[in-house]
């Protein structure tokens, strides 16, 4: 199967995710956390973005932007994570990938589904067990320790007053499924007609396909 195009367009909102190399732990104190905020807030001086939520954990981290041009988040992305990979390397005086290779990211239709996706970034350190309540992980959009930054944009779409609780509170194994299978193949998340749509106008289309043999006539 080909591989689907890297289309990352202005003014779309992107799940945006990347792993520590062979899943090693990229974080490992509060230091490390803290410093990559610090460079978020230094890649959006460089290159403006809108971050509308965000989760950092030990060994991987999720982030939804909302970009303003095109190719804007892959030179946000490359700038990050070239100074957070240079840092790393000379606080602890290792050498080689950090990261598992380029990160992988999936538009996002601004209704529902963005709230949706933005309550999954939220609910990881929730899902993992790491903590009771998603607000207690000081590492996300949702928590507490933000040295003295102001990352959070006001998104296209407006959270719902308990937004908190919304997220504290669990969503299907489906919707899980589905997120992951964007995030796994890149396709476009949304109702159906516009991620068809959507997929079509950005090249896309490949990752629509299911995996196995196609199914001919009518079951």
């Amino acid at each position: 199967m080909p591989r689907t195009a890297r289309a990352i367009v202005g003014g779309l909102c992107y799940h945006v995710i990347n792993r520590g190399n062979n899943r090693a732990t990229v974080f490992h104190d509060p230091k490390d956390y803290r410093a990559f905020l610090v460079l978020m807030k230094l890649a959006s001086e460089r290159i403006p973005m809108r971050t509308l939520a965000y989760c950092l954990m030990p060994n991987h981290f999720h982030l939804v932007l909302w970009s303003h041009a095109d190719g804007d988040i892959s030179r946000w992305m490359h700038w990050l994570l070239t100074a957070q990979t240079k840092r790393h390397h000379r606080i602890r005086g290792t050498s080689g990938r950090i990261w598992q290779g380029r990160f992988k990211a999936f538009c996002i239709q601004q209704d529902r589904h963005l709230l949706a996706v933005m309550r999954y970034v939220e609910r990881n350190p929730l899902r993992a067990n790491l903590v009771e309540s998603a607000t207690h992980w000081d590492w996300s959009s949702t928590g507490n320790c933000r040295p003295g930054l102001s990352l959070i944009a006001e998104g296209p779409v407006a959270k719902p007053d308990n937004w908190l609780e919304f997220v504290d509170a669990p969503q299907t194994q489906d919707e899980i499924d589905a997120l992951r299978r964007c995030s796994a193949k890149n396709t476009p998340f949304g109702n159906q007609a516009w991620t068809q749509s959507t997929a079509e106008r950005l090249g896309l289309t490949c990752s629509l396909r299911r995996p196995g043999r196609p199914k001919w006539g009518h079951s």
